[in-house]
């Protein structure tokens, strides 16, 4: 290299650094006007909030390239990652009483339910038998609490757009055998994509500021909890572990063989972190994935991969294994690496356009990609049964079906049902909102037999419709398709105007 290539080299490298100083210097001003606006403890709050996003913002405008060099990244070390058959072939102690009551359970509860048409919070949209999502986690903790004699709380980790209305909600299970806490998610800047400046005014939600705020991602988890005072109370009462989930997957259900496995692992390497992951299917391929880096288990997201390695990455071949977001980790160590500063998660930049136009990003970071700070974390290969999130109508319609049993609270796949997997559905955009769904049948389906549904443009469902291998229904603009009452369609074609072809 030429000593002029170094020289303009070291002068870039130069010119990049002074730039990122103005944007921090101007950064910690806007913040600071918007400190002003507000008083008293709605100041303290915004205050907490906000030196979590400097240090978010600090570590975005330092990044460069991405977060992983390709050729470091190694398969996990199979002693890493345990099998779920061999920790349930270990039986249960007399003692499950003990670990429980050492437990916390946590849910993501920051989700609106907007993308299923739905207002206010998703945990109540109602997705069995009049159950909503709370009511569901609620029975299932009270289930373990009575049958144990024990007190396994329940933590909701909100949102601002979901705190208010869940709150409310909560007033209904104040006779149940759970103690229920919530706190806040932090509520951190958009940030204008061309000056990388706060789009707030002042500290208010209200008007065309309600698009200036967003909750940075469930990574937050480790910071709003603290600042909460809930992880000390909690540390203070003797509770050990919190096993965090994504309120929406209904398969995330406290597992005793995995708590027990937790709780025994040897003093000198007692286990800090598990993730539970399951094997990857094709309609996983953009799942995060573990892998070992640098010595350490790691999560490997999508938005962290190289371009040129994108396909490699969703190979089933090569990362066979996905995260859950199923989280067992240990509330001293989560103290001791926030006292620290030593979570050290990757930074996600979401992009978004905003109503009027204006292109905003905003910085998130997810709780899984703490994993590689904690001591002797662990993988759990569960049965894919743990993993049963409710994203679409296409998922609610698999759980309101005879496909699954509900008892106390926990939804498991029917006896009847032959083989273990879940059928393949999607449901046309007509099903899309939860309402309109509803609407379009009559009964749910008798879907035991099913395989494969596809369901495409105005089409309704009479009572008792019974649906086997294949079927593909298909309205043609315009057209409208209603599958009679009693119809029973086994690898089936439907069509236009209601013609019936073999499949």
């Amino acid at each position: 290299m030429s000593v002029l290539e170094d020289l303009s080299k070291v002068g870039m490298a130069e010119f990049q650094e002074k730039q990122r100083l103005q944007h921090e210097t101007s950064m910690h001003k806007e913040l600071e006007k918007l400190l002003t606006t507000a008083k008293g403890a709605e100041q303290e709050i915004s205050r907490k909030d906000f030196d979590g996003f400097k240090n978010l913002f600090h570590r975005f405008l330092q990044a460069e390239g991405p977060s992983v060099k390709w050729d470091k990244i190694h398969k996990p070390p199979e002693d890493l990652i345990h099998p779920y058959d061999k920790i349930k072939a270990q039986g249960l102690p007399d003692s499950v009483a003990t670990s429980l009551n050492k437990l916390v359970v946590v849910k993501l509860n920051g989700g609106l339910g907007t993308s299923m048409g739905c207002k206010g919070p998703k945990s109540v949209i109602s997705v069995r038998n009049e159950n909503t999502f709370l009511d569901l986690t609620v029975h299932q903790i009270e289930h373990l609490n009575k049958t144990f004699n024990v007190d396994v709380p329940l933590v909701l980790m909100n949102s601002f757009n979901t705190d208010e209305d869940t709150k409310k909600i909560l007033q209904k299970y104040t006779h149940h055998r759970v103690h229920i806490h919530t706190f806040n998610q932090s509520r951190y800047p958009r940030i204008n994509k061309e000056s990388l400046l706060p789009v707030a005014k002042d500290l208010g939600m209200h008007g065309d500021q309600a698009d200036a705020w967003y909750p940075p991602g469930h990574g937050d988890i480790y910071a709003s909890f603290y600042n909460s005072g809930l992880l000390d109370q909690l540390i203070d009462a003797g509770k050990e572990y919190i096993f965090v989930s994504n309120i929406d997957n209904l398969g995330a259900t406290v597992d005793l063989f995995i708590l027990n496995h937790l709780m025994t692992q040897p003093k000198d390497k007692r286990c800090e972190f598990i993730m539970e992951v399951t094997d990857k299917t094709r309609a996983d391929v953009k799942g995060g994935t573990l892998i070992q880096y640098d010595d350490k288990l790691r999560l490997l997201e999508i938005a962290q991969v190289p371009k040129a390695h994108v396909d490699e990455f969703k190979s089933v071949t090569k990362f066979k294994i996905f995260n859950t977001n199923n989280l067992w980790i240990s509330l001293a160590a989560i103290k001791r690496l926030h006292e620290q500063n030593a979570m050290d998660m990757e930074i996600i930049v979401n992009p978004k356009t905003l109503d009027g136009g204006l292109n905003v990003i905003q910085l998130e970071t997810a709780v899984g990609a703490a994993i590689k700070a904690f001591d002797n974390a662990l993988g759990v290969n569960v049965p894919r049964s743990r993993f049963l999130p409710v994203k679409t109508s296409s998922d609610l319609l698999l759980v309101m079906s005879n496909l699954y049993s509900l008892d106390a609270g926990s939804l498991t796949m029917s006896k009847k049902r032959e083989f273990p997997s879940t059928p393949h559905v999607k449901l046309g955009s007509s099903f899309t909102k939860v309402h309109d769904f509803l609407t379009r049948f009559e009964s749910i389906p008798d879907m035991l037999e099913l395989d494969h549904l596809t369901v495409s443009g105005d089409v309704t469902f009479g009572k008792n419709v019974s649906l086997k291998g294949t079927v593909i229904i298909i309205a043609n603009h315009g057209d409208r398709i209603d599958i009679p009452a009693g119809a029973v369609l086994e690898n089936k074609i439907v069509s236009g105007n209601l013609r019936i072809l073999d499949h």
